[in-house]
């Protein structure tokens, strides 16, 4: 019996490093190539696009898929943060995007979510039902009401259309009230017995007890709008004023290697900021009922 256990223990931690390392994959394949020159990129994934060949009756082609450059090369990284202010404009323009939506919708969930959590008003979790409606749906169904809103307050091609409704937007609300929701009640009577206000109780005692889950909301709001792509293609028709999401996806093959190396100072900002709040993401989510 207790080989057995042995064994499915070793097939199961084999399965997991297994799916973990297929993960990594396109990471690793990504950091690799971005130190490779453009020659070299360009004789190995030059022919991408061509596939359709052995269809056509002729030898198929394939991609020649290296992990380790032959020369280490920064030359792509120059070329991103040097030679492309183009790069760096969008680059701008992504991180003011987020900062304004992550700052707008932490303050506005935080207050919101006190007042369905603690305070005590007639139809609270009717309300607070009718409000949560809207983060169920979809964004091609407040679409158009949206765009309605942005030409009317002539928002238009401006960063406001898409910062307004990130700051007003539902899952902060959520996450926090029910992160809150987890803290004793009795905190809040105690200091009203010693004559504390709402805004002395929000300030001196959830706001100190919601690191975590302030933590946690920054994190999944900085994936999700640092990653916005239907957004900002509708709502801003200047190309410099996108964000840096929009400018990825139009890198021609001719340019592999600014692609490669724009990918990893694109997804950096993203793993320092779990680096560093991780022990408050996972006590966050943990505490706000939230499950992947």
């Amino acid at each position: 019996m207790k080989k057995t256990g042995v064994l499915r223990n070793l097939s199961v931690t084999l399965m997991i490093a297994c799916i973990g390392l297929m993960m990594l994959l396109p990471i690793v394949i990504t950091f690799t190539n971005s130190f490779m020159t453009e020659h070299e990129i360009i004789g190995n994934y030059g022919l991408v696009g061509q596939m359709s060949l052995a269809v056509q009756g002729e030898s198929p082609a394939f991609v020649n898929l290296k992990l380790i450059p032959d020369w280490l090369s920064f030359e792509q990284y120059g070329n991103v943060l040097l030679a492309t202010p183009t790069y760096l404009f969008m680059l701008w323009n992504s991180v003011a995007m987020v900062v304004s939506i992550i700052a707008g919708q932490t303050v506005v969930g935080a207050l919101a979510a006190y007042a369905f959590a603690k305070l005590r008003f007639k139809g609270r979790e009717g309300w607070f039902r009718v409000y949560l409606l809207t983060m169920l749906m979809p964004f091609q169904v407040t679409l158009v009401p949206n765009y309605i809103i942005a030409d009317k307050l002539r928002l238009m091609n401006t960063a406001g259309a898409i910062i307004l409704p990130g700051i007003f937007a539902a899952f902060g609300v959520f996450m926090l009230r029910q992160f809150m929701l987890s803290i004793p009640h009795a905190l809040v009577e105690a200091a009203q017995m010693d004559g504390a206000g709402h805004y002395r109780i929000f300030y001196r005692i959830m706001l100190p007890l919601m690191k975590p889950g302030i933590a946690a909301l920054i994190v999944l709001l900085f994936v999700d709008y640092w990653n916005m792509v239907e957004q900002p293609l509708i709502f801003l028709e200047d190309a410099f004023k996108q964000p840096l999401s929009l400018y990825l996806s139009r890198i021609h093959k001719e340019a592999q290697g600014i692609g490669f190396a724009a990918s990893m100072v694109y997804m950096t900002p993203m793993v320092l900021l779990f680096i560093y709040a991780e022990s408050y993401f996972i006590e966050g989510v943990q505490m706000s009922g939230i499950k992947g």
